[in-house]
């Protein structure tokens, strides 16, 4: 809990819907879709007459089904170009495995030369699609472990395990059929396909689409509902603002304590750094370390916890733009640049929808803006830039060079240091912030636990590479070791620490303090 923050009060539900407006954005839908379906599932289990157990997993399930989809952005954009893309076909019509295999070939390695496509269908081919489907399976697993930790009702939890699976068997994966699934994971997955089949071909397409799926992706008994009732499934979807709709039919009425309230903010940020292997735990560091340079600034309790959770929700934005931008190691087009100024803006429209988050939203908007106006998206200058925002960007700016990117290695903390100092003298920041979070950067220690999970100190270095997403062979050069001792680590860490893939094991990294690595300040 930040030092001294004052009481918050708001409920959890209201964080659920901000995360599910840029779950949205990251499968190609506009915004308040997740909150549509939400509407959908609540009419289908009164039609149902569920208990209330199936009645609030139905909407906590509904609001966090597709969390996981994104941890894995950055395997999805180097198999299929643009992550978004091909999370947007999901939609189509109801497909057997292998139609949505076929689908997925044609995609493979999308937007680039005819050689390089060539080279990624053929990786495909010889083991890449069981990846690929390792992948889908994993997203209901990360779902229901973002669930654990935010300590939603065993029900929820067993409805968003099996947000995949199809009334056939023939999901992901694959582990049960039919009323084996439990009922408020068959109502969300309806209600989540025909939302956009309603948006986007009215009453009769929607009915027409669940009918199709009916008895393989869909439960017959829930589809024959859709079939019989579907003006009291679908009343009123496009009348009014469905986050209202939505927040204030919450039948838990969960509300977070002070200390929930940033546990939760903290658990949703590490997944949405999970989006690309470069930011793994990039807005916890960045939320310490601004919050502490405001203190230092004799910033009150409420601005230093403002500051905080602005770090915090600083990448929501990032939701919205494809993985093929931010893991490019190339210079970006104007077009891609275009899309990745947006990115303040997205995350402040996730956050103002709800009134205890708009104050952060309002910190979110400006964390790209420069003192001189050289900043993005509005290109404001110091007098429209407060305090907060000052020292959200600051601390953004030091924490960002000390990791990797695409186009370059991790810079030193003495080397970024010097690079806020020139900044100052251009007049992009103000000494003072600067001066300020060079101050709190300076007495950050460096975390490296002895052990953590019986980690050795060879595999915690192997871990933390893996989790930025480098291959074998590029670890094996970083660690001056074989490629086969590289992977040989890592099926150690796995089993070790329970992972079965980059995102779990990154995720298990961010939790344990393992990432971002600290650097020692000169």
């Amino acid at each position: 809990m930040t030092e001294g923050a004052v009481e918050v009060d708001v409920r959890l539900a209201e964080l659920l819907a901000a995360l599910s407006l840029g779950v949205d954005l990251g499968f190609g839908q506009p915004m308040e879709h997740v909150l549509r379906q939400c509407r959908i599932a609540k009419r289908l289990c009164e039609l149902v007459e569920v208990d209330d157990d199936t009645r609030v997993a139905s909407y906590y399930s509904a609001l966090l089904v597709q969390v996981g989809c994104h941890t894995d952005a950055f395997e999805q954009a180097r198999w299929f170009g643009d992550d978004i893309a091909v999370k947007s076909t999901k939609y189509d019509d109801p497909a057997s495995k292998l139609a949505e295999a076929a689908k997925m070939i044609r995609m493979l390695g999308a937007g680039q030369a005819p050689l390089h496509r060539l080279r990624v269908a053929f990786e495909f081919a010889l083991g890449g699609y069981k990846d690929v489907e390792g992948m889908i399976a994993e997203h209901a697993r990360l779902a229901q472990a973002l669930g654990a930790e935010l300590e939603l009702p065993p029900a929820t939890l067993a409805a968003l395990g099996a947000s995949y699976e199809r009334w056939d068997g023939k999901g992901y994966p694959g582990e049960l059929a039919g009323e084996a699934i439990p009922l408020a994971a068959r109502i969300v997955q309806l209600a989540e396909f025909i939302e956009v089949a309603h948006r986007n071909r009215g009453l009769d397409g929607a009915v027409e689409f669940a009918s199709t799926g009916s008895g393989t992706q869909f439960d017959p008994h829930l589809v024959a509902l859709v079939a019989v009732d579907g003006e009291k499934v679908f009343q009123d979807l496009d009348d009014g603002r469905s986050w209202d709709a939505v927040v204030d039919d919450d039948p838990a009425l969960t509300r977070l304590t002070t200390t929930e309230f940033e546990n939760a903010l903290s658990a949703i940020a590490r997944y949405v750094d999970l989006k690309s292997p470069y930011l793994i735990g990039h807005s916890q560091a960045v939320a310490s370390l601004a919050a502490s340079a405001a203190a230092a600034l004799g910033a009150a309790a409420d601005e230093c916890a403002l500051v905080h959770y602005a770090g915090l929700c600083a990448g929501f934005g990032r939701l919205g733009v494809s993985n093929a931008i931010w893991d490019k190691a190339g210079p970006l087009t104007v077009s891609e640049w275009e899309r990745v100024r947006t990115t303040p803006q997205l995350g402040a429209r996730m956050l103002a929808q709800s009134a205890v988050l708009a104050p952060v939203a309002r910190v979110v908007a400006l964390q790209r803006e420069r003192l001189d106006g050289s900043g993005y998206p509005a290109a404001l200058t110091a007098n429209s830039i407060d305090r907060p925002a000052r020292v959200l960007a600051v601390a953004d700016s030091y924490q960002a060079m000390l990791e990797p990117r695409p186009h370059r290695a991790a810079r030193t903390p003495a080397d970024a240091a010097d690079e806020l100092r020139r900044d100052v003298h251009t007049g992009r920041f103000d000494r003072e912030t600067v001066d300020a979070v060079l101050g709190a950067a300076g007495h950050r220690a460096p975390r490296r636990p002895a052990s953590v999970a019986g980690l050795t100190s060879r595999e915690v270095d192997v871990l933390r590479l893996a989790a930025r997403g480098l291959s074998n062979k590029e670890i094996a050069s970083r660690l001056v070791i074989t490629p086969k001792t590289v992977g040989n680590h890592i099926e150690h860490i796995y089993v070790k620490i329970g992972a079965t893939n980059r995102a779990g094991a990154a995720l298990f990294a961010m939790r344990n303090g393992l990432l971002p690595e600290d650097g020692q300040v000169d």
